[in-house]
């Protein structure tokens, strides 16, 4: 798609911004979720960011009311200008320190957690652990969690050293008796913990086919607002 102008909603400045349409991955994702390629090589392009501020969003035209007063924030600013930081993650936490003042706190971990994938995509393992932890704080720091989140938080603590949290969490999902397919991935992870492995698996370790090689044409679209594992769920008729 070619770049279009854009009008940044919070500070109005028109830059050029290149849209992005998100597609189906050919392969299963990881067990955070991650998309598998070929969607996973395109996070250059999920968020557009305005020149001139700094705001970051999918579509920088648009902003909550309460944009305005984060990307004017002191802390804010501060994370534009720090170069220990990858550019890259920088724009995904600028997405979440918006989103965790508009009280979005979920998706504010969900974009956290964005900037501990480029982080592992650099072999910046200590950036990556600590976006994890920050990504676990905010999702239980919002509204009650869904079975797809907590899979996630299980995955970011064993991915960050956190082994006893990891499995008390895992356990404490696998008591309340979730949908099969949550439950084999639960105990993968459970797996993994016992063997101190902080390694990024796939969900097609853990479920059976077709997942383990999803192909292009056993796939059906992903519903709006169910996520990749509520699309695996569909996927394997549960």
């Amino acid at each position: 798609m070619a770049a279009h102008g854009a009008i940044c909603g919070v500070c109005g400045t028109e830059s050029r911004q290149q849209p992005f349409r998100l597609g189906m991955p050919e392969q299963a994702p990881d067990l955070d979720l991650r998309p598998g390629p070929p969607v996973r090589a395109t996070m250059s392009r999920w968020l557009q960011q305005c020149p001139h501020c700094g705001y970051a969003a999918p579509n920088i035209a648009e902003a909550h009311p309460a944009a305005a007063q984060a990307v004017g924030a002191a802390n804010f600013r501060a994370l534009l200008n720090d170069a220990s930081h990858p550019p890259l993650a920088r724009r995904f936490l600028a997405w979440a320190l918006v989103l965790e003042e508009t009280g979005a706190l979920h998706a504010a971990a969900e974009a956290t957690l964005h900037a501990a994938w480029t982080a592992d995509d650099l072999g910046r393992a200590d950036l990556a652990r600590s976006w994890r932890l920050e990504a676990v704080a905010l999702w239980r720091s919002g509204p009650p969690l869904d079975a797809e989140q907590t899979v996630r938080i299980v995955d970011a603590l064993r991915r960050a050293e956190q082994w006893e949290d990891a499995a008390d969490t895992a356990r404490a999902l696998l008591r309340e008796d979730p949908p099969e397919a949550v439950a084999q991935v639960l105990l993968l992870e459970l797996r993994l913990v016992d063997a101190m492995d902080t390694g990024r698996h796939s969900v097609a370790t853990a479920l059976p086919p077709p997942l383990r090689r999803p192909h292009v044409s056993h796939q059906k679209s992903v519903r709006r607002g169910e996520g990749l594992f509520g699309w695996l769920r569909r996927l394997m008729g549960r």
